[in-house]
């Protein structure tokens, strides 16, 4: 059975990370065991210049895992290799409760929309972008058909993304 997804989008600085990580502490706490997967626009690396692991991959190793008694972590190199799809990398992932993706704002599944001020863009995703199910905004959005909650409010948003996932069936009327 594949996990359950649920993404957050948004332009730069839109409050994306610092939604996904409240969610994830408020799911965590609830009880929920959840994954995630951060995409990155830009070069980015895990591993520091000097670590072994650094320097198997720096020798051409295609695959290094690093192993401890705390935590394991497999880096894959792409060398001329395109980025994997994402369900390529959800295929990857320990079965869970709920995968919360940060990021793949033109990837199909649903998402709620991050919005700011002081965002790089403020050009709204929603409607142009089906598959926001709902925002979260540090101000007023007033022709919104959607559900619209504050981007500070992560109570009501684990709330409804409980319900949207099917993790918690909505109360009875």
């Amino acid at each position: 059975m594949k996990n359950r997804v649920f993404g957050i989008t948004g332009w730069k600085n839109s409050g994306k990370t610092g939604l996904t990580v409240r969610l994830v502490e408020e799911l965590t706490r609830r009880g929920w065991r959840i994954s995630t997967i951060k995409h990155a626009h830009h070069i980015f690396d895990i591993d520091r210049e000097g670590t072994d692991s650094f320097r198997h991959r720096q020798a051409g190793a295609s695959e290094v895992a690093i192993v401890s008694g705390n935590r394991w972590a497999l880096m894959h190199e792409l060398r001329d290799e395109p980025e994997p799809e994402l369900d390529t990398v959800l295929d990857r992932l320990s079965p869970c409760d709920l995968v919360i993706i940060e990021g793949y704002k033109r990837e199909n599944h649903p998402k709620l929309e991050t919005r700011r001020l002081e965002s790089k863009d403020r050009e709204p995703m929603a409607p142009a972008n089906r598959s926001i199910v709902a925002i979260a905004s540090d101000h007023s959005i007033q022709t919104e058909s959607l559900p619209v909650f504050n981007l500070d409010d992560t109570a009501s948003i684990a709330d409804f993304v409980e319900r949207y996932t099917g993790l918690k069936e909505p109360p009875a009327p």
